[in-house]
């Protein structure tokens, strides 16, 4: 199956201007336990719970506050934040060039493949054996779905990965542990024990084989659903929404901010690769409809009232 373009838009550096399309470089594996009632076999799903009183609260009645002391928070209304969203555009902006040790692991979030489009193979080949000429990266800003990311543009084999960064302000400092000075002698270390170590090491050392590594856990959860199917052991779970359709009303359907961006970038108007601004969306979170699980808990209420 082809792989399914996220995001279409440029890497721009200098008056360098490449049409690329963003691809999704990682896959989901774990396993995806999902909350059933052991009662009646329904799913449980999230609920909008006031902490306080333990009632439902409705999603009129919900307001986003930030703290910035202990137990005072500040309000901000839907067009205050929507008005802070960063400006939507369809370019990879590199900022600068730094040498690709220089960043170090703990700032990589989440990778991306990047694909040339149109007439932009030429112009991508050149970026990417640039950077691996010359053992560079570049450091780029991107908005995805109104939300700003730092990122690094990384050459990997026969193409470029776009990998999102943790701002600087999201990682810890060392200095909150109790770390070992640096250096072997500051530490304590002797020459035997340094030299037996880099033996080990030597001992060990192996080329990357990604494939020889398993998910030793999700491959036993899924021995044992698959001979709990054999055995004949399975539950019928009717979902909320189900239920809504068959029954005709008109129940919430759930779409992931991947479907999002996508609907959103085959309604875009304007060529592949040239920067176009838009007024940012509201946030999902405020027009977000009530669960229908909550409407099918009201209403078994309703009728054993």
């Amino acid at each position: 199956m082809a792989s399914r373009a996220l995001w279409k838009g440029a890497i721009s550096f200098g008056l360098v201007h490449i049409p690329v399309s963003l691809h999704s470089a990682t896959a989901e594996s774990g396993v995806d336990f999902d909350w059933l009632d052991k009662r009646s076999m329904d799913p449980v799903g999230y609920k909008r719970i006031n902490k306080k009183t333990g009632k439902e609260i409705t999603k009129e009645n919900i307001v986003r506050g930030v703290q910035y002391e202990d137990g005072q928070y500040v309000v901000l209304s839907d067009d205050e934040i929507t008005a802070a969203f960063p400006r939507t555009t369809q370019t990879i902006e590199i900022e600068s060039f730094v040498a690709n040790t220089d960043i170090p692991f703990v700032y990589l979030e989440r990778p991306y493949y990047i694909a040339p489009i149109n007439k932009g193979k030429k112009v991508y080949a050149l970026l990417r054996d640039t950077l691996l000429k010359t053992e560079r990266v570049g450091i780029a800003r991107v908005v995805i779905q109104t939300k700003q990311h730092l990122a690094v543009l990384v050459p990997s084999g026969p193409g470029l990965v776009l990998n999102l960064l943790r701002w600087g302000t999201g990682i810890r400092s060392w200095d909150e542990l109790d770390l070992p000075p640096e250096g072997a002698k500051a530490a304590g270390l002797s020459e035997k024990e340094l030299s037996m170590a880099r033996q080990l090491v030597d001992d060990m050392t192996d080329t990357w084989k990604p494939e020889q590594f398993k998910d030793s856990f999700t491959d036993a959860i899924m021995a044992l659903v698959q001979q709990k199917v054999k055995q004949g052991k399975v539950e019928s779970v009717e979902q909320p929404e189900a239920a809504a359709e068959s029954s005709g009303g008109a129940g919430a359907k759930i779409i992931d901010l991947t479907e999002l961006l996508q609907r959103s970038l085959r309604h875009k108007n304007g060529a592949a690769g040239k920067p176009t601004a838009k007024t940012p969306a509201k946030p999902t979170g405020s027009t977000s409809a009530r669960k229908p699980a909550a409407k099918t808990g009201a209403a078994r209420r309703r009728r054993a009232a």
